[in-house]
């Protein structure tokens, strides 16, 4: 889209997430408006945004029921002095998550987004052993290509080097074994794949001696990875190495969770009880930035006594459980819960499925996965024989530039693509957002046979 002098000298005075300014530059967007399905651009170009802008939107961009809620709470306090009290709606948003989370997962802090949550978590777990009997736990092990957020100790638990090698040397204390995808050609199955990775986390514990060991982090379905999603027996597996040796496990459903799956959270999905669950994204439907950390009611019980023992949690954010933000993730989980959004993403998730596997039929898709309507789709050169696209030759690089020709927002990368799209769409928009990806994937194949 063509941009004036002043917007282009203003985009090289700013940076976009993980893109470079100078490829931004060649082709600039600028978004002026979304709603629904819909993005547009300053031009009046619309956009059908297959991810919900970043796996956020659940309700679509700029639902009516969670403005109507903030618009409500900006009339009664916007901020609570959080070093003296808290405000009654933040009150009611641990309630109301304590309402949907798995087993007893019923503790719970607001923060501001997803990297918050999960720096909490991780603080909150060393914390809670130090003050529980056991001192020297303070390890956590996670899974390479994953990816956990920005912040440094999010970013060291992650396991993409991309985002993590500009900022070396990482914080010390973090482990990874491979994702089951980076193992799986040398098994007869996916399950088999599996076992073995779920596994390698119970050798590390050992390995490293589990009294050193807090938690095990981990995403139920790892995006950067290429929708990673392994088997329900995987997290089965996790949960009972963690229990054996008294290691947390921390769920990461800062993408999975709220309804995506088929439930509120992938946990529930897989049939697995973590002992913490880490949200975000979704949980505002974009409106506001919030996340939160959920952990087993009994783990609140270690930072509970006399004031001069210092037992509370040494954490805190000036806009961790923001009233306004509060007031819009009410109003998310009311309308999942109302309209039963969860069993809609199950119904529209499988016919989005049906629709994707459609094309295998171009002959470069080894595999559709994922859950609900969190689903990605892994590009290969040859779907016979799973032959790989050469580095110069990427089909994801070309489909970047394709998508966005057709109208389409997906997460892209070079060897993949995923879509999540708003929970307010039906099978007719399903069919729209199709016909996009199957144009796109074409003139992205006319690219790179050239």
């Amino acid at each position: 889209m063509p941009v004036t002098d002043r917007e282009r000298e203003l985009l090289k005075r700013t940076f976009i997430d993980f893109r470079q300014t100078s490829e931004l530059l060649e082709n600039p967007l600028i978004f002026e408006k979304a709603n629904g399905l819909y993005c547009w651009d300053t031009e009046g170009r619309r956009y059908f945004d297959a991810i919900g802008g970043v796996f956020v939107a659940v309700l679509g961009h700029c639902p009516g029921c969670v403005i109507e809620a903030m618009r409500h709470q900006m009339e009664r306090m916007t901020l609570a002095p959080p070093l003296h009290g808290i405000a009654d709606v933040t009150l009611d948003l641990v309630e109301k998550l304590g309402s949907v989370t798995p087993g007893s997962l019923n503790f719970v802090k607001a923060f501001s987004g997803g990297s918050e949550s999960i720096e909490a978590a991780m603080k909150f777990a060393r914390q809670y052993f130090r003050q529980s009997g056991h001192p020297t736990k303070y390890k956590f092990v996670s899974s390479y290509l994953s990816y956990h957020g920005a912040t440094f100790a999010a970013m060291a638990a992650g396991g993409g080097s991309a985002r993590k090698a500009p900022f070396e040397p990482q914080m010390g204390g973090f482990l990874k074994v491979p994702s089951p995808i980076q193992l799986r050609d040398q098994f007869p199955s996916w399950e088999e794949c599996c076992r073995f990775t779920a596994q390698l986390f119970e050798n590390v514990i050992v390995n490293e001696g589990q009294e050193t060991v807090a938690g095990v982090i981990v995403e139920p379905i790892c995006n950067t990875g290429g929708m990673v999603t392994p088997t329900a027996e995987y997290f089965t597996l996790l949960r009972e190495i963690c229990s054996r040796h008294n290691v947390l496990l921390i769920f990461d459903e800062v993408l999975t969770g709220f309804a995506k799956t088929g439930d509120m959270f992938a946990a529930q999905t897989f049939d697995v009880v973590p002992d913490m669950i880490c949200a975000g994204k979704a949980l505002s439907s974009g409106m506001i930035p919030v996340g939160a950390m959920m952990a087993r009611e009994d783990m609140g019980e270690a930072f509970i006594g006399p004031a001069d023992e210092g037992l509370q949690f040494a954490h805190g954010h000036t806009y961790a459980g923001n009233p306004l933000a509060c007031a819009a993730g009410i109003a998310v989980v009311d309308e999942i819960v109302k309209k039963k959004l969860h069993l809609k993403a199950r119904r529209i998730g499988e016919y989005l499925r049906r629709k994707l596997q459609q094309l295998q039929k171009l002959g470069v898709v080894r595999e559709v996965r994922g859950r609900g309507v969190l689903l990605g789709v892994e590009l290969v050169r040859d779907s016979e024989r799973n032959e790989m696209w050469p580095a110069d030759k990427k089909l994801g690089n070309a489909l970047k530039k394709t998508a966005l020709k057709h109208g389409l927002i997906m997460r892209i990368d070079a060897d993949w693509f995923s879509v999540c799209p708003p929970l307010v769409v039906e099978e007719a928009d399903i069919d729209e957002m199709y016909d996009r990806i199957e144009q796109s994937l074409k003139d992205a194949l006319e690219i790179v046979q050239r």
